[in-house]
């Protein structure tokens, strides 16, 4: 795919990996619709990178908000090229002790919001047979399991099979899918769960620079699936 001129939807894009995403498409020439429930990050990330990013804000939990949206910014002339369903609440704890709003939010926005959101947007993508790309943001905790992460494993678990899925239901389509499931990550999306970033994690710019190559792949060809790690994870003393 060549990616300039193409249309975007990327969750979670007001910071972290998002905002690395939605950076290396624009720098590309893509059109951004980046979805986030802070539009104050949303806003001050347009005006970084320029009108060829559209700052939305959106609780993607929230089907019929998704539904709405969707039908007054697409139609058959002006539909979605790429999807990125980066979007993700992560908690770590005891079984016994995972808080039950915890729970619903890590399965409501994990799993839920991507079903809403990849649903709306399929029916655009089937549109026409030039190629399109869906890629869902995994974990490797979607491939291997930890103590005190349950909830989360289970999430990502789902999407690992919810992607393998979609890949065979679409390909026929020309939509490619492809699951990136990656280690640790040098943001503060754990820091709720008292676990500290640091840049012996992987980098949001190199997954950002991964997902263009995703991207750029040859029309007939698909990465399904891909694990990546930091080669060291332990803090550098």
């Amino acid at each position: 795919m060549k990616i300039s001129k193409k249309i975007a939807i990327i969750t979670g894009a007001s910071s972290g990996l998002g905002a690395a995403f939605a950076q290396a498409l624009v720098e590309k020439n893509a059109f951004v619709y980046g979805l986030a429930r802070n539009l104050e990050k949303l806003n001050a990330l347009q005006e970084k990178l320029g009108e060829n990013f559209i700052a939305v804000k959106m609780d993607i939990t929230d089907q019929k908000a998704i539904a709405d949206w969707m039908q007054k910014t697409f139609s058959e002339n002006h539909s979605p090229d790429i999807l990125i369903n980066n979007a993700g609440s992560g908690y770590f704890s005891k079984i016994d002790e995972l808080p039950l709003e915890k729970w619903h939010e890590m399965i409501n926005t994990n799993l839920n919001g991507v079903f809403y959101l990849t649903s709306a947007v399929v029916p655009l993508m089937k549109q026409n047979l030039t190629f399109k790309h869906i890629i869902n943001i995994g974990s490797i905790l979607g491939k291997v399991s930890r103590s005190e992460s349950a909830a989360y494993c289970a999430t990502k678990y789902g999407m690992q099979g919810f992607s393998e899925a979609l890949f065979k239901e679409l390909r026929s389509f020309n939509i490619k899918v492809t699951c990136v499931n990656p280690g640790s990550i040098d943001t503060h999306f754990f820091a709720e769960s008292g676990i500290e970033s640091h840049h012996n994690m992987l980098q949001p710019k190199d997954i950002a620079d991964l997902i263009v190559y995703l991207l750029e792949t040859p029309d007939n060809f698909l990465i399904d699936e891909i694990t990546l790690r930091p080669l060291n994870p332990k803090v550098s003393e």
